[in-house]
């Protein structure tokens, strides 16, 4: 009997054997520090801001597009959190002032290369130095540490979120919270609407045009959603750091495309 093997079965499998090769490689180079349950603990908890970013950007790419600002987008949704709990507008309100500031940015970002016709490339690129230096100028060009007591019991609680599990639990919160949001989003992209216009549009942006999806309202949701995604990171980043920093976050744009390049998606 012959057994078939689909022919991008290698290329599905491809990045959990990196991941097999680099442990051996540290196996072999370090045989007296080995790799433990609780070392792929801190890992899963170290990767939730990319992971959370990434997610996001993934629907951006699959649309055929890009978004260069995200690392910005992370550093002043994490900024606007620490200001909103600052204000007194508590732990809710605080990931809520995150979200909503990422949403904002990435929806901002979809009308700019809806509404000018930008190139992606191009138009993140600008937005990515906007939204860094509004970072600055909100934070006063220094980072906010909420100092009430509100404050510190919202940084401490996120902190405790995203740093390596206690004793007896498997994953830290967060890094369920990623997973979580991993799966909601794979099914998001396969089962609804939006998602399938992502992909139509990202396939053959004039051929989903004449079957009459959207292309505009479409690009500024995926954008949206990316940026939202992005803001929840930037909450999660100002937890770990327990400051709003507007210099955080520089370059994570990198780890973020290559992240989602990595998991299977084309940037052609």
């Amino acid at each position: 009997m012959k057994i078939s093997v689909p022919r991008n079965s290698f290329s599905t499998l491809a990045p959990f054997l990196a991941v097999v090769v680099v442990v051996l490689m540290f196996q072999i180079y370090a045989p007296d520090q080995p790799m433990t349950f609780q070392t792929w603990q801190f890992v899963a908890a170290q990767t939730v801001v990319v992971g959370l970013a990434a997610v996001g950007m993934t629907w951006v790419i699959i649309s055929a597009g890009i978004d260069l600002s995200v690392g910005s987008v992370i550093a002043l949704s994490g900024v606007s959190a620490a200001l909103a709990v600052e204000a007194g507008w508590g732990a809710v309100g605080g990931v809520l002032a995150g979200v909503a500031t990422g949403a904002i940015c990435g929806a901002y970002n979809g009308i700019l290369i809806v509404g000018l016709r930008l190139p992606p490339f191009i138009a993140t690129l600008g937005t990515m130095g906007f939204y860094r230096g509004v970072a600055k100028w909100v934070a006063a060009n220094e980072s906010v540490r909420p100092e009430d007591a509100d404050g510190l019991s919202f940084t401490a609680g996120i902190a405790d979120w995203i740093q390596p599990v206690a004793e007896g639990q498997w994953l830290a919160p967060a890094a369920w919270l990623l997973l979580a949001t991993t799966i909601l989003g794979a099914w998001a992209l396969r089962w609804t609407v939006l998602g399938r216009h992502t992909v139509a549009i990202g396939s053959n942006e004039l051929t989903a045009r004449l079957c009459g999806v959207r292309i505009g309202q479409s690009k500024v949701s995926i954008y949206a959603l990316a940026g939202l995604l992005a803001g929840l990171a930037g909450v999660m980043l100002f937890g770990r750091l327990t400051v709003g920093d507007p210099t955080s976050a520089v370059g994570i744009e990198l780890d973020v495309i290559a992240a989602v390049v990595i998991g299977g998606a084309s940037l052609a």
